[in-house]
């Protein structure tokens, strides 16, 4: 907890909860235990409720293995033509053997594919592992860079940064065609 709520703990709630329960011994009468009972109830109702919005909002912390998986463009960000087009020409792979395939496509169709290999920074430094990818020469423009991870509560996508494009979206996700 934080340090109102300790403040508020120390010199409020075990203060009065000491000044209730002197006067409950003294004069035995039921509503001041019942008194007692709802201020702790409420205390440790509010601790648990804490705890489990914190734990639902966390950002994921990411493993290496998390990493595996495909990849596409995320329409979710950005709408439009370009973000069609996008989705329907870049994609990725990246495999259980630290390798990853990006594929330049015609909608289902794999023109060309880049190879490369994977892997991650300390979990410990960092408090989730950042991809690093190590691509084999010439590469293609998207793979340039490492990319930036974003995580949310349940998930996280990746942003390669395009000398063309600028940012580009991928999400873990299989490919479907657009309709």
């Amino acid at each position: 907890m934080g340090f109102g709520f300790n403040l508020f703990f120390i010199f409020i709630l075990v203060p009065l909860t000491g000044i209730l329960l002197i006067a409950w011994l003294l004069s035995r009468k039921l509503l001041i235990g019942k008194i007692i009972g709802f201020i702790w109830l409420g205390i440790f109702g509010l601790v648990l409720l804490s705890g489990i919005v914190q734990w639902l909002t966390s950002k994921t912390v990411l493993d290496k293995e998390d990493y595996y998986g495909e990849y596409v463009i995320n329409r979710d960000y950005f709408k439009g033509k370009q973000t069609d087009w996008q989705y329907n020409h870049f994609r990725f792979e990246i495999t259980d053997k630290d390798s990853i395939l990006f594929y330049v496509t015609e909608k289902d169709k794999i023109l060309k594919t880049y190879l490369g290999t994977i892997k991650t920074t300390d979990p410990k430094n960092y408090n989730s592992a950042r991809l690093i990818i190590e691509m084999e020469q010439p590469t293609y423009h998207i793979l340039s860079d490492n990319p930036t991870t974003y995580r949310n509560a349940w998930n996280f996508y990746l942003v390669f940064k395009s000398p063309k494009f600028k940012n580009v979206f991928f999400e873990k996700g299989k490919w479907k065609p657009i309709e």
